[in-house]
């Protein structure tokens, strides 16, 4: 499983219009072969910050598989306009994991 995270700051003002389009977004990613799953978190101290959490089976899946796919535009189209500035994308891989 490889974890992609990404700090988002939207522009302020359009937090409420960036959500709404965001639960629209969702269903182009979910459509990804590889997909598991994805959380937005929104920042207790900057009111236009968010964290993206997507789980992923494979890198490829995210970098190749939703990247060069049609759902992509669309995600794109709905979502890339918010950001400012635009958001770096980073992958990780599981080291530790404890569960109460």
């Amino acid at each position: 499983m490889v974890l992609e995270m990404a700090i988002l700051q939207v522009i302020k003002g359009e937090e409420q219009n960036f959500e709404r389009d965001f639960a629209i977004a969702s269903q182009f990613i979910q459509s990804i072969p590889g997909y598991a799953s994805h959380s937005l978190r929104k920042c207790l101290e900057e009111e236009n910050k968010y964290l993206l959490l997507v789980d992923w089976e494979k890198l490829e899946d995210h970098t190749v598989g939703f990247r060069e796919s049609e759902a992509y535009l669309e995600w794109k189209k709905l979502l890339h306009h918010y950001y400012n500035p635009f958001p770096v994308v980073e992958h990780y891989e599981m080291v530790l994991e404890n569960k109460k």
